[in-house]
């Protein structure tokens, strides 16, 4: 019955007695109204921010102070996450598990505990199925590619390429529907009096084209392994105003066959900050489940409401891999699978979104250029484009998981674009240009082009009109020989397409390639993350060092080769 309760929401819960009498308000509205059409409009309005008392839990630890060892522990019932799985692999939802956690010997009772993730998920197996084979309820298209999204067959990455963690290309490395794997409870813990068979272990760093899930994205995970999951941690979704530390939630990232160290996300983490742009903390922490212990695990936090009221006075909006930035009308309604507001939630809205979305697609070039400085802080954007460059990161706003989010100050009532998901960062093609165009493809790609003032701009060989609605179409489309894929942001597009703002871009690069590449900051970086995974339990030093060899060799070949290239040198 406690569990049957938890699965109504808090505020549900609180408020029953307001939802019970809306069916006696509709009958009423229906008995006056009759089959009358009622329209709804959203407005901007300002209505007052339902005060909801904070309870603060102070640990006895800085969850994220890397100098010092860390230790989560999850426990939850083997039927409540049998059922959470149940329902992923059915349609896709991630539901939460009631669940009691342990940080740094801090007792945090009935949290919410959850999968995390779309590509990173679409290798995930339980009971011999996954999700995109033989899975029950006939499978989905996984979360966060687009309709038709698929890697181009006969796709070879360049010779010496070491695929990031979790990355695979496509191929049968799927167990096929049925295939008989260790029978265990849904928590991973053995049963006893049933045969179990051992699977290959394949899509190792190195060996690209073994193993992965279907799609080319998804790591080898298994439901049968919790510990090696990549998991959402929530302090308030079954006690409302919970936080702990100030946020509200941290997110735990999967260990894949690759590797359980999530290097390369944590130094896109850390150089990001380096470059004085908004980021996330993140630490390494021993991590079991259910009494199962794994190497130890990256914590990343998370963009939540605590995160929100740390940047000043504004709004932050979060991009959904589900939807675009597609103008569509004034309706806020139009947006819910496009953005998700974070915080003032009640007291602001979307419109100040809308109005960016719309205008940015509709201004011609001449407005573009003379209006943004309004509307964006151009250096700060110009730097996340240059990082997300100089990171060889192609998942990023213009990526298949679309992962940024927008901060809107209401003081300067200026958008800011903060980097968010950096799984894929470091782990293209080291000798990418400083405008080239980073494709999944992990070519090099084709220069992009700069626009003259007053001319259409060519992106990649492609004509478009900067002042025409974005064509999704055009956008997701393979292009560029070699399998490349990209996807395409027209805020991107058309500040890369400006003469003045590639100016900017590119005096953000030198800037930012000697403060962070030139003078070994980077590198420093990275001896830092190295020491904070040694500090907790069950590290493995070999392995880190192993992994931490090959970012170095990254940064040396991508140090060097920015170095030549003429919009740094000059030459």
């Amino acid at each position: 019955m406690t569990s049957l309760k938890h699965r109504i929401p808090v505020k549900l819960r609180h408020n029953w007695k307001l939802v019970a009498l809306c069916p006696a308000f509709l009958a009423a509205c229906w008995g006056v109204f009759g089959s009358g059409t009622i329209r709804p409009y959203v407005t901007s309005a300002q209505v007052a921010e339902a005060e909801t008392p904070i309870t603060n839990l102070t640990g006895t630890k800085d969850l994220f102070d890397a100098s010092v060892a860390h230790d989560v522990k999850i426990t939850f019932t083997d039927a409540s996450y049998e059922d959470m799985l149940t329902e992923y692999f059915k349609d896709g939802e991630k539901k939460y598990v009631e669940a009691d956690l342990t940080i740094d010997g801090t007792r945090i009772p009935s949290v919410g505990v959850r999968l995390k993730g779309n590509s990173t998920l679409m290798g995930l197996t339980w009971k011999g199925q996954s999700k995109q084979r033989g899975m029950p309820g006939g499978g989905q298209r996984p979360e966060g590619l687009p309709e038709g999204f698929q890697i181009p067959e006969g796709f070879q990455p360049p010779e010496g390429f070491q695929p990031p963690e979790g990355f695979q290309p496509p191929g049968d490395g799927q167990p096929a529907a049925g295939q008989p794997q260790a029978t265990q409870s849904p928590s991973g813990q053995p049963q006893t009096g049933q045969p179990q068979t051992e699977q290959p272990q394949t899509g190792r760093r190195g060996e690209f084209g073994r193993g992965g899930g279907p799609g080319g994205f998804g790591a080898q995970l298994k439901g049968e392994e919790p510990e090696n999951l990549p998991w959402l941690i929530s302090f308030d979704e079954f006690v409302e105003g919970r936080r702990y530390q100030n946020h509200t939630q941290v997110a735990v990232r999967p260990a894949s066959t690759g590797s359980t160290a999530m290097l390369n996300e944590a130094l896109g983490i850390a150089v990001v900050g380096a470059a004085g742009e908004p980021t996330q903390r993140s630490t390494y922490s021993s991590f079991t489940v259910n009494g199962r212990s794994a190497a130890p695990r990256l914590l990343v936090e998370y963009l939540d409401e605590g995160y929100a009221e740390g940047l000043g006075n504004g709004v932050l909006y979060k991009s959904l891999a589900s939807g675009s930035f597609d103008y569509k009308g004034e309706d806020q309604t139009e947006y819910t699978e496009d953005f998700k507001q974070i915080n003032k939630v009640g007291g602001k809205d979307l419109q100040p979104v809308i109005d960016l979305v719309k205008w940015v697609n509709e201004a011609s070039d001449t407005e573009f250029a003379e209006g943004l400085a309004d509307r964006l802080d151009v250096e700060s954007f110009a730097r996340y484009l240059v990082l997300q460059n100089l990171m060889v990161n192609f998942d990023d706003m213009a990526g298949p998981g679309k992962n940024y989010y927008l901060w809107y100050d209401l003081g300067t009532k200026k958008f800011k674009v903060i980097t968010w998901d950096l799984n894929l960062a470091f782990s293209g093609n080291a000798e990418s240009g400083v405008n080239d165009t980073i494709s999944m493809g992990f070519g090099r790609g084709r220069p992009q082009q700069t626009q003259q003032q007053g001319q259409p701009s060519q992106q990649q060989g492609r004509q478009a009109q900067p002042s025409a609605p974005p064509d999704d179409q055009a956008r997701t489309r393979p292009e560029g020989g070699g399998g490349m894929m990209r996807m395409g942001h027209p805020l991107k597009e058309k500040f890369l397409a400006n003469a003045t703002f590639k100016k900017v871009y590119e005096e953000q690069y030198r800037a930012l390639y000697t403060k962070l590449l030139a003078s070994g900051t980077a590198s420093g970086l990275l001896d830092d993350l190295v020491a904070a995974y040694k500090l907790n339990e069950k590290a493995d030093p070999a392995k880190i060092e192993e992994e931490a060899k090959t970012l170095r060799t990254f940064l040396q070949t991508r140090t060097k080769a920015l170095g030549s290239d003429k919009a740094i040198s000059g030459t």
